[in-house]
């Protein structure tokens, strides 16, 4: 009897040798992604977190905040005023929490540990590739408006230097914008991108948390004790139209978007579990919602309609307070570059590696040569868009919709994962060969027809294959 057997060598059931196969798409190429062998597979498994549930909710609340608050007083004019900003807060505070929370139990159910691998695991390859392009994207916009705030803060401190009336253009080419903010960037933001590694990040996270609550205290000082030069516009009391109330959503969103970092953090801790992380992040947008509240409400009712979409270019140049609160921006944003650049790198670099079918192992000067090549492109391309775009808040509307993702679409659509394929149809019956000429008894089992071909045949069992075709 032939028999044919498909899949029946062991070898064709091991793990794919095909970097396309096995690399996650957000993935450096410093990343190893060799078997582990069992003994660390079990160390690794049974390893946990260290990061306390108050150490969680303080690194949401600075991964929360950051140069977005410098948008919330015009998010506030944009809204109509301070009843409807609150208003528009308070509602997607709601959907805020949840969608950290959703992402927490995927997390917890796919056994992954990144946004971008949950989204992968849950939603399907398609919406992961669509979830990794996003984040490319939103960090290069965001890369480009910390450029722009560079040189909004430079602008005003380099005013009261070189003693420039308020107002006025450079007068000089060294104290031109252009010229401040690509020396800026060549200078420092450059050297700090190439490397591989961002073990700077530390340093990072704390200027930008004492940043941040300089800013937001220097505000609302300046609200209950204003300048005499200070005089606010017309101060809202009811928004236009619903519509403009709609148009204060991407600087909310883009302030409040801490979703992608939010997995890593929640399996970091000594006890990744849903309900303590449910508190956790209650917590954490309870702070962060204080402190843009206080900088929205008392920038907007200090400048009111004329706020800038940079609260602090609203205030004087010759501001002392206000200028050391500038110079704290400007380092936070010297250092919070690189970080974003990095996750952006690192998702260029996972479609590079599966569009090419590239070996992640590989010797390290091809990395290093991409990587060099990468950041140059990232960086000059941010920096040129940066140059022609002075307002801050066109780049704002467009990543803070891309942020309203984050927060919004990819944790719903965890929640509604693919459906399943529908189940094959069955097999038709086969024909059985009829008597005739061969004078076959009607008690003979049923025979099916074989006949030579290049395709390999399917798998059949418990029928006799003729060696010969069957009669009609």
């Amino acid at each position: 009897m032939a028999q044919v057997s498909i899949n029946n060598d062991l070898g064709e059931w091991g793990l794919s040798t095909d970097s396309g196969e096995r690399a996650r798409l957000l993935q450096s190429p410093c990343v190893d992604t060799a078997p582990k062998s069992e003994g660390e597979a079990s160390l690794e498994s049974l390893g946990r977190g260290t990061t306390s549930t108050i150490g969680a909710i303080f690194i949401v609340v600075n991964a929360c905040l950051g140069a977005g608050l410098l948008n919330f007083p015009a998010a506030f004019s944009t809204a109509g005023g301070v009843a409807a900003g609150i208003t528009l807060q308070m509602g997607m505070l709601v959907f805020i929490i949840s969608g950290l929370v959703i992402l927490a139990y995927c997390s917890q159910a796919s056994n992954e540990r990144t946004y971008q691998e949950v989204v992968w695991a849950v939603c399907g390859k398609l919406t992961g590739v669509l979830c990794e392009v996003t984040i490319a994207i939103y960090t290069f916009g965001t890369c480009i408006a910390f450029l722009i705030i560079i040189g909004d803060q430079q602008d005003k401190i380099i005013a009261v230097m070189a003693k420039e009336p308020e107002g006025a253009g450079s007068s000089s080419w060294y104290t031109d914008r252009k010229f401040t903010i690509s020396l800026t960037a060549f200078l420092f933001i450059l050297p700090l991108s190439i490397p591989r590694e961002i073990g700077f990040q530390k340093y990072a996270s704390f200027l930008s948390v004492v940043g941040t609550w300089y800013v937001t205290a220097i505000i609302i000082i300046k609200y209950i004790w204003p300048d005499k030069e200070m005089t606010p516009g017309d101060i809202l009391t009811r928004p236009a139209s619903w519509v403009a109330v709609f148009n204060a959503m991407p600087t909310i969103c883009f302030g409040f978007q801490c979703h992608v970092s939010s997995v890593p953090v929640f399996n970091s801790m000594r006890q990744p579990k849903v309900k303590t992380w449910g508190g956790v992040v209650t917590a954490a947008m309870v702070i962060a919602l204080a402190v843009y509240m206080g900088t929205g409400i008392c920038g907007f009712l200090t400048f009111g309609a004329a706020v800038d979409p940079d609260v602090l270019l609203s205030y004087p140049s010759e501001d002392m307070a206000v200028a050391v609160a500038r110079a704290f921006i400007i380092l936070s944003v010297l250092t919070s570059y690189p970080i974003l650049h990095f996750c952006g790198r690192a998702v260029i670099e996972g479609l590079w590696l599966r569009y090419q079918g590239m070996p992640v192992e590989e010797d390290v000067g091809r990395e290093r040569r991409r990587r060099v090549l990468q950041t140059l492109v990232w960086f000059l391309l941010t920096l040129l868009l940066a140059l022609f775009i002075p307002d801050i808040g066109k780049v704002i509307s467009v990543i803070g919709g891309l942020a309203a993702c984050f927060i919004f679409v990819f944790p719903g659509l965890d929640l509604c994962p693919p459906p399943a394929p529908p189940p094959p149809s069955p097999p038709p019956p086969p024909r059985p060969c009829s008597t005739g000429s061969q004078g076959l008894p009607a008690s003979t089992p049923p025979l099916l027809t074989y006949q030579e071909s290049n395709h390999q045949p399917l798998l059949i069992t418990h029928l006799r294959l003729c060696t010969n075709p069957c009669p009609s």
